[in-house]
């Protein structure tokens, strides 16, 4: 029972011997359940006198021509690096012809006692909008299978990480793409080559230190890794580390433009010329790769048509339509003066 005194979900759910998501769907006429499942929920709903929660139930019915787009980082790192206009650019010229709104919410660092996950949580089970887009989310305690057990439209910017239910999610190969990144620098003559990795609580940044350290291993070579958080600072302190533990090396490749140019910044002080003695690959290709001295070598990924495409799977689920494919693009190595 909840303050109240009336049944919940999770009471429901563990009487009908199902998922707390499973129960949700059946609340909110999903077809997907099976139409046995559906007859032992409905039978735990009657004899508990469970009555479903009326924000949820509106969901089905109302509509409020509203999206969010739910961005689980601080603004400063939102409004400074260019990913995320790319992203929302793509996302609002889709909507651009719907009767759709946008709702940006942006989630300072994590509380430790976890109340902004809530309040977003309770935000989103509010009615407030038809569904969400996530964003750039870390896989921190259980925000993102609660996230993705919503009764509510959802898509994701990547995969998920420690969710066990079926998702939408939108993303590129971030593996093959810093394979071609740190293939390149090893074509080009370097064996003395580092990473500025992004943080490991992210899709991204698991996946292109797996790249790297594929090819490093393919090649015979170690593996030199800095921990940044694909923020200028956490670029500029992870190369600052990489130099002061491996000075001889001769290339870089960095897990986000943002960090690269953070990089260049720290070699050109150290004295340390690009390409002549480190050879540097971004990742990204965002506006930052081509204002750089010199202009940036880059994995270019596709941000404005991956919002476009997450904009896209949004509506046709809001319509009712049931995915949950992950859909993966391409990248290509952008050559420029940085290698």
């Amino acid at each position: 029972m909840n303050e109240s005194g009336s049944p919940t979900l999770e009471q429901v759910a563990a009487l009908a011997g199902v998922s707390r998501a499973t129960v949700s769907r059946v609340v909110n006429g999903s077809p997907k359940v099976l139409p046995d499942t559906v007859a032992t929920v409905e039978q735990a709903i009657l004899q508990l006198g469970y009555v479903p929660n009326r924000a949820a139930r509106a969901l089905v019915t109302r509509r409020t021509d509203s999206i969010a787009i739910v961005v689980p980082e601080p603004d400063s790192r939102v409004f400074s690096d260019p990913f995320f206009a790319g992203m929302l650019s793509g996302v609002s010229r889709t909507l651009a012809p719907t009767s759709s709104q946008l709702v940006l919410l942006i989630e300072p660092a994590p509380e430790p006692t976890g109340a902004d996950d809530q309040r977003l949580l309770r935000y989103l089970r509010g009615g407030h909008v038809d569904g969400a887009i996530i964003i750039s989310h870390h896989g921190r305690d259980n925000v993102l299978q609660e996230l993705a057990q919503l009764p509510l439209p959802i898509v994701f910017s990547a995969r998920p990480l420690g969710v066990d239910v079926p998702v939408a999610s939108v993303d590129v190969d971030n593996v093959a793409g810093a394979r071609t990144g740190v293939q390149h620098l090893l074509s080009i003559g370097r064996r003395k080559v580092a990473t500025v990795a992004g943080p490991l609580d992210m899709t991204a940044g698991i996946d292109r230190l797996t790249g790297y350290q594929e090819v490093m291993k393919e090649a015979g070579l170690p593996a030199m890794i800095a921990y940044g958080d694909f923020t200028a600072d956490g670029g500029e302190q992870a190369t600052l580390r990489l130099l002061d533990e491996h000075p001889d090396l001769d290339g870089l490749f960095v897990a986000s433009d943002l960090m690269a140019t953070a990089a260049l910044r720290v070699l050109s002080q150290h004295n340390r010329r690009v390409p002549a003695d480190v050879a540097v690959v971004g990742f990204d290709d965002s506006v930052l790769a081509t204002t750089t001295t010199p202009r940036l070598t880059t994995v270019r990924q596709p941000v404005e048509q991956l919002g476009a495409r997450l904009a896209e799977i949004l509506l046709a689920k809001i319509a009712g339509a049931d995915l949950t494919a992950a859909e993966i693009y391409d990248t290509e190595l952008i050559v420029r003066d940085s290698a």
